[in-house]
């Protein structure tokens, strides 16, 4: 049977697939983040990692596994950009992450930052907890309604569809942006007409080289 090491605390149940079916359970007994020091000691002698996205799993630690029995890094998480991958293809080791399981609650929580950002609830919910109570002026809190506005997303897959549908339910025209025509309603090749034209952006592209700083000080000053 394998030994794995689980890096922080998951809910409950979320391992009992491994121990009912033998397998070794490696962890501290408090709930801290594991150092780069204590990672690449701790997987020198285990067969796989459950790590979460915090967890950085880079060349370092992968080599020090490598050096030992390690064959998994099983990524709590949909993205991975945590993991050096191409170290751990190098050594031969599978990384696994969790797609799918946070499409909609994703969309729902970029969604709720729409409204907030929209609405300034930010700044409400601020002055409430500071009891600021120095009356009330017609342009307070103003902020802008999405109803009618623009919503231009920035990659189109699970989550930015996801989002999409939201907006169209408050009302919003809908625009997206990808690498290749989508071949739905609003797809764009021009990233740049999108964002000037755009009254929010919302960004759902993996991080990656060439996604690495995609809206930088030129695009920020067309919007």
């Amino acid at each position: 049977m394998a030994r794995v090491l689980v890096t922080r605390r998951l809910p409950t149940g979320g391992l009992d697939p491994l121990i009912e079916a033998g397998h070794e359970i490696v962890t501290r007994d408090d709930d801290t983040p594991f150092s780069k020091t204590e990672l690449i000691d701790a997987v020198r002698d285990v067969d796989a990692i459950v790590c979460l996205l915090t967890d950085r799993i880079d060349a370092d630690v992968l080599a020090a596994g490598a050096a030992g029995r390690l064959k998994v890094v099983a990524n709590v998480a949909v993205g991975y950009d945590n993991v050096d991958v191409a170290s751990a293809t190098g050594h031969g080791i599978v990384v696994t992450n969790t797609p799918g399981v946070l499409d909609e609650t994703t969309a729902d929580l970029a969604f709720l930052l729409i409204l907030a950002a929209a609405r300034l609830a930010s700044d409400g919910e601020r002055d409430l907890r500071a009891g600021v109570w120095d009356g009330w002026e017609i342009t307070e809190y103003l902020g802008v309604d999405v109803h009618g506005a623009t919503l231009g997303i920035v990659g189109f897959g699970r989550i930015g569809r996801a989002v999409a549908r939201r907006a169209a339910g408050f009302g919003m025209a809908v625009v997206h942006h990808t690498r290749n025509d989508t071949g739905i309603a609003g797809w764009t090749a021009d990233l740049d007409g999108m964002l000037a034209s755009s009254d929010v952006v919302s960004l759902h592209t993996p991080l990656t080289d060439e996604t690495r700083h995609l809206v930088d000080a030129r695009r920020l000053a067309l919007m």
